[in-house]
């Protein structure tokens, strides 16, 4: 039998229940029943939290989000150059995205499920790094430092082998990198994309 929680308490326990089921199956593969079953109310009970599932979708982003990493603090906090600027940014992201996998699902069911509030969610979650690496290397080229590249197609493929590395990393039952942890691989990843675009340091 499910305590009875009171609205604050009730409300969450109804996030947290949709949150584990949004990334198991995504928006399309569940249920207002579904998500009332998992929580021990009714759905009509659950309306009276969230007008619509889709109300709840984007409420779960929301409380997702507010574990965000702070890319502004990273950058001032430390070194300024290229490489050691990026290398934070990606380690602070991917330990963030560690820390809450059902975000990393939920991003993965959203490039097949098509909901408009999942891809801008995370179109702009992934838009402050792949915008830097950007801006950085267009700046690089023109002081030489780089290679001959595409600085936008280089930051979409570098944001795709990040996202490769987290999918392997954290989301898989036996990880076939136990004996490294998410830090070494992160790093070992921005050492390759370092060498591939030719950065040479000052």
């Amino acid at each position: 039998m499910h305590k009875r929680l009171r609205g604050p308490e009730r409300r969450a326990s109804i996030l947290h229940e949709a949150a584990g089921l949004f990334a198991d199956k995504g928006f399309h593969g569940i249920s207002i029943d579904d998500i009332a079953s998992a929580v021990g109310v009714s759905p009509a009970a659950l309306y009276r939290y969230f007008p619509s599932k889709e109300a709840l979708y984007e409420a779960v982003l929301d409380a997702l989000a507010c574990t965000r990493e702070d890319y502004i603090d990273t950058v001032l906090a430390g070194e300024s150059d290229f490489a050691a600027v990026l290398r934070s940014l990606v380690r602070v992201f991917a330990r963030g995205m560690a820390e809450q996998p059902d975000l990393l699902k939920m991003e993965l069911h959203s490039l097949l499920d098509g909901h408009s509030a999942a891809e801008v969610f995370f179109e702009h979650r992934w838009k402050t790094l792949t915008d830097y690496i950007e801006f950085s290397l267009t700046e690089l080229q023109r002081e030489e430092r780089v290679g001959p590249l595409d600085a936008r197609l280089s930051a979409l493929m570098f944001q795709g082998m990040v996202r490769e590395v987290l999918i392997v990393k954290c989301l898989p039952a036996h990880d076939r990198f136990a004996e490294q942890p998410l830090e070494a691989l992160v790093d070992g990843l921005v050492d390759l994309f370092l060498r591939a675009v030719g950065y040479a340091d000052q």
